[in-house]
């Protein structure tokens, strides 16, 4: 079965940091560029991050931008989002895609449009005092 695991969620204080990750099984991730996103309550899905294929082209939200890292270890099928300096913004369901393909306009593509070939359940970050 093909599926993405998201995990690393949690509560923290603003300020904080969370390491989420992205587990794939029933498929290897190394040609598939891979996307975070995230849904508040009440608000539409939006690309938080996305990461080719190689790892060598990274796309952020102006958002996140600084404060979020995103990566990939391709050994391990995985893939990470460090989150630092959290803020009550940042508070959302947090769901990894994977999207077939390599370059610049798969990571551009996926992370405005959002379509993708496989996703995960998500993860609940929420950030609160």
């Amino acid at each position: 079965q093909l599926q993405l695991v998201e995990s690393g969620g949690g509560l923290v204080q603003p300020g904080g940091s969370l390491r989420l990750s992205c587990a794939a099984s029933g498929f290897t991730l190394d040609y598939y560029a891979i996307g975070w996103f995230r849904q508040a309550p009440g608000k539409e899905r939006e690309g938080v991050s996305c990461i080719s294929s190689s790892g060598g082209i990274t796309k952020y939200a102006d958002s996140v931008k600084g404060r979020f890292t995103i990566s990939r270890d391709n050994a391990k099928n995985t893939v990470y989002l460090q989150m630092n300096s959290l803020k009550p913004e940042d508070t959302a369901v947090y769901y990894c895609a994977a999207t077939n393909g390599r370059g610049s306009t798969v990571v551009q593509a996926m992370c405005v449009t959002l379509l993708s070939d496989y996703w995960g359940q998500g993860t609940q970050v929420t950030v609160s005092s």
